[in-house]
């Protein structure tokens, strides 16, 4: 069979990046508001691209926030069902400035699509419907297979699960197929068996009623700016292990086989140093670089602004500071438990000459998928036999939310088989796929549905 998707790949792949483009040129930024109009265009070509590709029904489907897109092919009430989920937003492009080209205006050299959306998660989502429709039309499918695709995987999904709640009977299925992680080299073929939760908030710190001038009152009232600096600065001590209290206590230790399976792939450091150019690495003391970014927690400030930062100088004593700061969780961490924890800390920790305010924002919990799991066996098949080789199981650093609320509300495991690279640059200027990735996903989704079974 493999040997016929490749023809029908070649035959038709001139099609299928006229309708990845259509997608891509819409800006479904869920991030701003200013694009809810386009959010929807988005919703409706993926409607469109769904019942093109073969499915019996499709419809957009609205939610408190966004709508969703849901779709079905029932070949027989009564075989198994495979739900598949992708996300139809997108990250902003800015900054602008550090792009090569239009992000919504897609571009294909030297082997790659370059645009906002070409790997996460438009790309990687057409990769399993490019193998639908396969099999779809070679008569080849023999299970039911829906899709439910939504706009604000990017902002946290905070529509999701009231939708999976309200529509439980809907989405009934057997198990979850995801396209929305990465593989360890283009070489290295990998399948993710675990994803780190997360927990978000945006902390204001106020000081004088008003900007002050720096000569006039600096070195006699607190400046917002630095007196948060310090506060961040509290927040890791010099191992680097987070030092909100009782942060640790659900905190799984790796057993010595995990850091065995670990140590055993196959990692360059200095390659991995190169690549985002840095000198050194840091992070937990005691833990080697794989497993700090995968299976430890960690926390980062994702932005910090305040006073004046326009062009030229500006003698100001800010009145405000402000942060993003997010703390990626491991297996049974609660979230909502590490957001109060945080929250009661960060505030304890304020000095008196200045007011705190935290604002939990988006978070979710870790998930970890066994390797036993039929689904997860028919997914090893289906990257063995289009990438040459059997798939290591890793964990992966990132989040994605819903996973585990999937299967909370819904009762139903999740298997993360993802086409990116970590050269696709998800997230930043100059995003990008592989068109041989985007081939290879495409064989290897059709041979897990060759494959899968529930026994």
């Amino acid at each position: 069979m493999i040997m016929e998707v490749k023809k029908y790949i070649q035959e038709n792949e001139e099609r299928f990046l006229d309708e990845l483009f259509s997608l891509i040129r819409i800006p479904s930024i869920s991030a701003k508001s200013s694009h809810k109009d386009d959010i929807q265009a988005c919703a409706e070509r993926w409607k469109e691209l769904l019942l093109e590709a073969g499915a019996d029904s499709a419809t957009v489907m609205p939610s408190t926030g966004n709508p969703l897109v849901y779709g079905e092919k029932i070949i027989d009430p009564s075989a198994p069902t495979v739900l598949i989920y992708s996300h139809y937003d997108v990250m902003p492009a800015e900054p602008l400035e550090l792009w090569n080209s239009d992000p919504f205006e897609p571009v294909v050299k030297d082997g790659r699509i370059w645009a906002r959306g070409a790997d996460d998660d438009k790309g990687q989502a057409m990769i399993q419907v490019k193998a639908f429709e396969y099999m779809v039309k070679s008569g080849a499918l023999k299970h039911n297979i829906k899709f439910i695709f939504e706009g604000e995987e990017e902002i946290g999904s905070p529509s999701l699960n009231a939708f999976l709640s309200e529509h439980k009977e809907l989405l009934k299925a057997d198990v979850i197929l995801v396209s929305d992680t990465s593989m360890l080299g283009a070489e290295l073929p990998s399948l993710t068996t675990g994803l780190r939760g997360l927990a978000y908030w945006e902390v204001e710190v106020t000081g004088p009623n008003r900007d002050l001038h720096s000569g006039h009152f600096g070195g006699a009232v607190a400046n917002p700016i630095n007196v948060l600096c310090e506060m961040i600065a509290k927040m890791t001590d010099a191992d680097g292990r987070i030092t909100i209290p009782y942060f640790y206590d659900d905190v799984e230790e790796l057993s010595p086989e995990e850091r065995s399976m670990i140590a055993s792939i196959p990692f360059d450091e200095e390659a991995y140093k190169r690549a985002i150019d840095v000198d050194a690495l840091r992070g937990e003391k005691g833990y080697a670089t794989l497993e700090r970014n995968s299976c430890r927690p960690s926390f980062d400030v994702c932005g910090i602004w305040g006073g004046y930062t326009g062009e030229g100088s500006k003698t100001v004593l800010p009145s405000k500071a402000y942060a993003k700061l997010s703390c990626r969780l491991v297996a049974h961490q609660s979230h909502e438990k590490i957001s109060q924890l945080f929250a009661d800390y960060f505030t304890s920790i304020a000095p008196e000459c200045v007011r705190v305010k935290v604002t939990p924002m988006h978070g979710g919990e870790a998930y970890v998928c066994p390797i036993t799991l039929p689904a997860y066996k028919a997914a090893e098949k289906g990257f063995e036999k289009a990438f040459g080789q059997k798939p290591l199981a890793v964990r992966r650093g990132g989040s994605i939310p819903i996973i585990s609320d999937f299967e909370k509300i819904l009762g139903i495991k999740t298997v993360l088989m993802g086409f990116g690279l970590e050269s696709d640059a998800i997230h930043s200027p100059n995003e990008n796929f592989r068109l041989d990735i985007f081939r290879k996903g495409i064989e290897a989704v059709v041979e897990f549905h060759k494959n899968f079974t529930t026994a």
